[in-house]
């Protein structure tokens, strides 16, 4: 049988299931949808519906738009970084879909007091070198070399360089809420 021409590559699904240890009869118990069809997505036979694609990636933990997403992300992405400077820290920026990490340095005492616009994120932030202070609405926390903490990004927050520091900042979108 001819593959069917798509922008899409669902083989994706053959290797989740594989990493999960599942059969295609296993699959289809556990998301509702026929051998067939799966072993025809799998083999980019056949166009997918929606419905079919929310059963597969619910047995999976992901919603529809992350397993379009692996189809149509087959190999990797790069990108070039951006640089910008913010109230005394320098920071060196990457973005991917879901997560943005940023890598700022900055000298002792100097502070972020009010950092990027955030959109409902988890951050987490590990400091690489020196000590940096966090302060959240109700809590402040003094990062040393090696430790690190996540917290919902949307809480207003500074960061704070008791020594000359480096630390990575990491950005992730929070899941999709069904």
């Amino acid at each position: 049988m001819e593959k069917f021409t798509s922008i899409f590559d669902f083989t994706i699904i053959r290797e989740l299931r594989k990493v999960h240890g599942f059969t295609i009869a296993e699959l289809s118990e556990k998301s509702g949808v026929s051998t067939a069809v799966i072993s025809k997505l799998e083999r980019n036979q056949t166009r997918v519906e929606l419905e079919t694609l929310y059963r597969i990636g619910k047995v999976f933990g992901i919603s529809p738009s992350e397993l379009i997403k692996l189809a149509e992300h087959k190999t990797s992405q790069v990108v070039e970084e951006d640089s910008y400077e913010s109230d005394g820290f320098s920071f060196r920026k990457v973005s991917f879909g879901n997560i943005k990490c940023m890598v700022g340095e900055a000298m002792s005492g100097k502070g972020v007091s009010r950092p990027d616009v955030h959109a409902d994120e988890y951050e987490i932030c590990w400091c690489l070198k020196g000590k940096v202070k966090i302060s959240l609405p109700s809590e402040v926390h003094v990062l040393e070399k090696g430790k690190s903490m996540q917290f919902d990004a949307v809480l207003e927050h500074t960061y704070e360089a008791l020594a000359n520091c480096k630390i990575l900042i990491i950005h992730v979108a929070k899941s999709n809420r069904f």
